[in-house]
């Protein structure tokens, strides 16, 4: 009993240690002070407030095409109670980072008297999707980006060694534990789930969630709904660009290019990708000619702007939840 309480804690203490070590050296020497006059006087409020419609519909495209993924394994979920348990699923990541997929599927269970092994079963599904999605865009924007890298080589004269130069010792030593800490959590959600999938009824569930794809009534729809979360995640996070002087002129290319390798980093589980993703969306702004302060503002203010929303919106959907009655409750009146 005393082991699994140490591994409970050590299952939410080494992400906040792992994102909270990659923050502190980012951010050492950095001069907080200046950070509200960034927020009062340099930043363009409006572009950032423009955003966040964006960001709310992303989420909300989620419980749309989570419960169009349910109707096929008959399950019909209050379309609201689908939201908002996407609302609440991203804001529980920040504490555990990955058990708002869980999250979610225990609301839905609670009230709706939804299958919990069937909707885990469709929220595989959608993450495969989801990562397809990302390769495309991933090998799109590389393939089209390529003429564009090898001219600046070419003409600068700029060798990767040179590149790689940018990195310290200690931005390498960071990159290494970002990428070991993402194979590692591999490996042990691969292990869970082995341990997950020995009941039987669970296996059975599970893989009845994961075939609904081919069985949903409306592939072009589903499609759409895909299409639209991502748009408006990169949406979400472009328009933030000219909310900063430094960033406000790089275009469409760069906000791609940050926003996968963003997406990419994320990977590392951390709340809300805090540490990791600051890391690699600084590094690349730099590459693309922002300066070090300028990218250190940028992500920093952006990432916890947008967490804020997350919190907000994840304390909105409870507060609704609680308003709302189970089916089961409803049945009975």
């Amino acid at each position: 009993m005393q082991r699994k309480h140490i591994t409970d804690i050590l299952k939410i203490a080494t992400p906040l240690i792992l994102g909270g070590a990659i923050l502190y050296w980012m951010y050492r020497d950095f001069d907080f002070q200046r950070i509200r006059h960034v927020l009062t006087d340099e930043m363009n409020w409006w572009w950032m407030l423009l955003s966040f419609p964006f960001g709310i519909l992303a989420q909300a495209f989620r419980g749309w095409r989570w419960q169009q993924s349910l109707e096929p394994v008959d399950e019909k979920p209050r379309t609201s109670v689908a939201i908002y348990s996407i609302f609440i699923s991203y804001a529980a990541s920040l504490v555990i980072p990955r058990i708002g997929e869980f999250t979610r599927c225990a609301i839905l269970k609670r009230w709706e008297g939804t299958s919990f092994p069937k909707a885990l079963g469709t929220v595989v599904t959608e993450r495969a999707v989801d990562s397809l999605i990302i390769l495309i865009i991933t090998a799109l924007t590389l393939l089209s980006q390529m003429p564009v890298f090898l001219t600046f080589f070419s003409h600068t004269g700029t060798r990767f060694d040179e590149i790689f130069g940018l990195f310290s010792t200690t931005g390498y030593i960071v990159t290494a534990i970002c990428g070991a800490a993402a194979l590692m959590s591999l490996y042990v959600f691969r292990k869970k789930l082995a341990i997950y999938y020995k009941v039987k009824t669970t296996i059975h569930g599970i893989l009845e969630g994961v075939t609904s794809l081919k069985k949903v009534k409306n592939i072009p729809l589903f499609v759409i709904y895909s299409l639209a979360i991502w748009g408006c995640y990169f949406l979400h996070y472009y328009l933030t660009f000219f909310c900063f002087a430094g960033t406000e002129h790089l275009g469409l290319t760069c906000a791609l290019v940050t926003f996968i390798v963003g997406s990419i980093a994320v990977l590392v589980p951390t709340p809300n990708g805090a540490g990791p993703w600051h890391f690699a969306v600084k590094t690349m702004l730099i590459l693309y000619g922002v300066a070090d302060n300028e990218a250190l503002y940028f992500v920093l203010i952006v990432h916890t702007v947008q967490t804020l929303l997350v919190v907000a919106l994840g304390i909105y959907a409870w507060m609704a939840l609680s308003l709302k009655k189970p089916v089961a409750k409803l049945q009975i009146a």
